[in-house]
């Protein structure tokens, strides 16, 4: 699989409570959160990594520049007005095959990186067309509800609770069809990646599942604070 990592949003919120630097340079267990996630991607085995960079956070252009983590990396300026259509960019930059996608600011322990990559790995050499990673664990102002079935298949998505609460997690699997589906999406005027998860639902894409018991995404400094607590490290910068 190849790894995209989609870091494209402003961080308003982190920025505005006095959080000083950019939401991919935020350190969780003492390292900057994209070159976190480069380290762990390479490390899972991406056959390559595109990582997608708001255009104006320089900095992370200069802390990535010349730096090698192993597979190739291409790290692509932006200027998105969502996730999804940094995805949309994202997809058309990275090489044809299936695709492991994270937001930058998705935090897990390596053990549970390592289980959701090779699930979404088997899930689409199965035939699925897209995975989603999923968890119980509720922490998110807007989270995005998903029931499976017995299989673990995705039967809906939702911004309404559905039971038992699972919600989705930031990180994907994207195979051939659903890569090619995310134009067709934003031709039809879906904007939000929540919105492009609903899409391929109705239209009766084969999605699967797999389910970790926590993850993080840093939307807040308290969210810094959380998750660096977990992972046994107090260091926080900005």
């Amino acid at each position: 699989m190849h790894g995209l990592i989609l870091a494209g949003g402003e961080g308003s919120r982190l920025s505005s409570e006095g959080v000083g630097v950019p939401k991919p340079l935020v350190r969780i267990g003492g390292e900057p959160l994209v070159v976190r996630l480069l380290t762990q991607l390479a490390g899972l085995g991406c056959e390559t990594l595109t990582c997608m960079v708001r255009a104006d956070f320089d900095a992370v252009f200069q802390l990535l520049d010349g730096r090698d983590f192993g597979p190739p990396l291409a790290v692509r300026s932006c200027r998105t007005p969502s996730s999804m259509h940094t995805l949309a960019e994202g997809l058309e930059n990275v090489p044809a095959g299936p695709v492991f996608c994270t937001m930058v600011d998705t935090v897990m322990p390596a053990s549970d990186w390592r289980t959701v990559y090779v699930a979404t790995a088997q899930g689409l050499a199965d035939g699925a067309d897209a995975v989603l990673v999923v968890t119980p664990f509720v922490d998110d102002e807007s989270p995005l509800y998903v029931s499976m079935d017995g299989a673990g298949f995705v039967q809906a998505v939702s911004d309404d609770l559905i039971a038992p609460p699972r919600v989705t997690g930031g990180v994907y699997g994207f195979g051939a069809t659903a890569r090619a589906a995310a134009g067709e999406a934003m031709g039809e005027g879906v904007q939000r990646m929540r919105g492009f998860l609903k899409w391929l639902v109705a239209r009766g894409s084969r999605i699967g599942s797999v389910a970790v018991p926590r993850i993080i995404d840093i939307d807040h400094r308290s969210d810094l604070h959380l998750a660096n607590a977990w992972l046994g490290s107090p260091g926080i910068q900005g």
